[in-house]
């Protein structure tokens, strides 16, 4: 099953010089856990570099002190957590709260797959009138309680799978190279969804549009840069009104300051942190006003 039409790279509005941070959006990320602390300072380096006017991170209470020194630029919401220091179901609605007067939700990365967990995301997205950005944790508690959770939503969702986790989303194998257009497209059109299947050749499609990112390399393959494109399109989605392109857009400046950091020390020295310190160039030549 194939998209009918491309999906194109979108212009970002232009920045007025007596803008302030309230104009470019403000992202709320849930995200973190006893175990893996910096995938939520990776989201919210994304976040930031992308352009968002305001970062905020919702984290398990104990990891705060972790993670606020790699992203200082952020306020923070310490939650309840789980035993295995993950987030709880008992954070709802304090993190319903936080998001009040934000643009656009991340979930998922490093917070866990404890049941208190999932029952945290199902509540989410069902009062969460948001475009939400699902990744990493987030899609696996997707796949375990079914993707029918996201049927009531009426705001975006935004999937953002690797191979393996779009096999678990989409029950069934992982897509070979010529099937993963389709598969992506079909997903999406079963979910609702823009779909950004990662990987070489990203696919990002809303279901009737597809697009497929010949930038990036081998050297982006490793821990971490998967929660730096979450931030980036949680950022996005606060400024662009089409989920689709800005989900494109945040996947092709993803894999552009890919190469930009492969250009200046190597692919084997890359690191999520090189990429997402490369993000605003790379957003740069999108800018309506360039």
């Amino acid at each position: 099953m194939e998209a009918s039409l491309p999906l194109t790279l979108p212009s970002l509005p232009e920045r007025a010089p007596d803008s302030h941070k309230g104009d470019y959006g403000s992202v709320l990320i849930a995200a973190g856990s006893r175990r893996f602390p910096g995938a939520a300072a990776l989201v919210a380096l994304g976040a930031g570099r992308a352009g968002a006017g305001l970062v905020r991170l919702a984290l398990p209470r104990e990891i705060v002190p972790a993670v606020l020194p790699a992203a200082p630029f952020a306020t923070v919401l310490p939650c309840e957590q789980t035993e295995a220091g993950g987030l709880s179901a008992d954070a709802a609605e304090a993190i319903l709260a936080e998001a009040e007067g934000c643009t656009s939700v991340v979930i998922g990365p490093g917070a866990g797959t404890e049941d208190s967990t999932g029952e945290l995301l199902t509540t989410l997205l069902a009062r969460l009138d948001l475009p939400v950005v699902l990744d990493a944790d987030g899609l696996n508690l997707l796949a375990a309680g079914g993707v029918e959770a996201l049927a009531g939503r009426s705001a975006p969702t935004v999937l953002t799978p690797h191979p393996g986790e779009f096999a678990r989303l989409a029950g069934g194998e992982r897509p070979a190279p010529e099937e993963r257009v389709p598969a992506a497209v079909e997903l999406a059109r079963r979910t609702g969804a823009v779909v950004v299947l990662k990987g070489q050749g990203t696919v990002v499609t809303d279901g009737r549009r597809a697009y497929v990112e010949p930038a990036g390399n081998p050297g982006m393959a490793t821990g971490g840069m998967g929660d730096v494109l979450a931030g980036v399109i949680g950022a996005l989605l606060g400024v662009l009104p089409d989920p689709a392109e800005a989900a494109a857009l945040g996947v092709h400046a993803h894999a552009v300051a890919g190469d930009l950091a492969a250009a200046e020390q190597g692919e084997e020295g890359l690191l999520p942190e090189d990429v997402a310190a490369r993000i605003g160039l790379a957003l740069a030549a999108h800018r309506a006003d360039r």
